[in-house]
């Protein structure tokens, strides 16, 4: 069960696996996570969905190694299975018809959680305009899945090196510049300075927005509160009561705080499995 199915990878650190789980393909919506464990003794990974097919029963997830749990996920290959495969998790996006048109922003590995909420406000009759963005064209990830999933679709890249030069809130204040009136929501997902960066022009336009908090979670199940947040001044845990909230009310200076908070025992745990690969290496 929870076979690895296809696997791909798509840069020096990004990767994407189509996991086989039926029952979870079968009732995940936009915007809900999983969480993977990868053996007996491994860690927890709660990861937003990118993709899903009820019909075919598999759920696909994309990933970056930023640590030694991600980078033993890297590791392993198509046919191999993980141990634990649970979901899906997190209150869905609040999408619907809202008659009329909605903008996307995803940015880096963030692309991939906008996509289902971009492919189902479409579905629902919305005209999709979406916003993906990376430091350089080899980041960008999922461009022909995000313009099947929109109407209009923009792209930039920090360097220039593809699209246009510049921030995906650089083309998001543009666009609400001249149609703000005819944009009834906006979701933005990405890394926090982003999504901090998306509220900020958003408020500027006098706009909501919704931003989804998936990385700053640890347990996934609110038990171990690692992702408290700060909402309308409220407290709030990402993984139960989120994982998306309005960014006009998200303390992300507090959030990018805590966000911080295991990184000396991640780099210790990841130095430590990147030594032990290299001696199984060395020994044959």
């Amino acid at each position: 069960m929870y076979k690895i199915l296809k696997k791909q990878k798509w840069s020096d650190t990004i990767y994407s696996n189509w996991i086989e789980a039926p029952f979870v393909a079968k009732a995940a919506q936009p915007g809900q996570f999983i969480i993977l464990i990868t053996n007996q003794k491994g860690e927890r990974i709660p990861l937003t969905i990118a993709d899903s097919n009820a019909k075919e029963g598999w759920v696909q997830i994309v990933y970056q190694v930023v640590g030694a749990s991600t980078l033993e996920l890297s590791l392993m290959n198509e046919g191999d299975s993980l141990y634990a495969f649970v979901g899906p998790l997190g209150i869905p996006s609040e999408v619907e018809n809202f008659g009329g048109k909605v903008l996307i922003i995803g940015g880096g590995i963030g692309i991939a959680p906008i996509h289902p909420i971009a492919k189902k406000l479409k579905e629902l009759g919305n005209y999709v305009v979406s916003i993906i963005g990376a430091r350089t064209k080899d980041l960008i990830i999922m461009e022909d899945k995000m313009r099947e999933a929109s109407n209009e679709l923009h792209i930039a890249t920090d360097d220039g090196t593809y699209g246009q030069k510049g921030f995906v809130t650089n083309i998001m204040d543009d666009i609400l510049k001249k149609e703000s009136e005819a944009i009834k929501d906006i979701w933005a997902i990405g890394p926090p300075i982003m999504m901090k960066m998306c509220t900020r022009v958003a408020n500027e336009h006098n706009k909501q927005i919704w931003v989804s908090l998936n990385s700053i979670m640890v347990d996934g199940t609110g038990m171990c509160g690692a992702c408290r947040v700060s909402v309308g001044g409220k407290t709030k845990f990402a993984c139960v009561d989120g994982p998306e909230f309005r960014g006009n009310l998200v303390n992300f200076d507090e959030m990018m705080l805590r966000q911080k908070q295991y990184c000396d025992q991640e780099r210790e745990a990841l130095m430590l499995l990147e030594e032990k690969i290299r001696r199984q290496a060395s020994n044959g």
